[in-house]
């Protein structure tokens, strides 16, 4: 799944392990979603939104 957390996340001059801490998960879950061979759960997704305060879609693209 295509997504915009890398950008998200370098806007934010946040490391992929800050990342990771804020969402509860670890660093390299955080690498795998990245790197797209990983789609995160519905749950995770939710919590990445909140995060960035964007909505679901806007950060992932099927």
């Amino acid at each position: 799944m295509k997504n915009h957390v890398r950008a998200l996340r370098e806007n934010l001059q946040w490391s992929q392990s800050d990342l990771a801490a804020k969402l509860g998960v670890s660093r390299q879950t955080i690498h795998a979603i990245e790197t797209e061979k990983y789609d995160p759960s519905l749950p995770l997704a939710f919590k990445v939104a909140r995060l960035f305060k964007q909505s679901i879609e806007q950060i992932f693209q099927p």
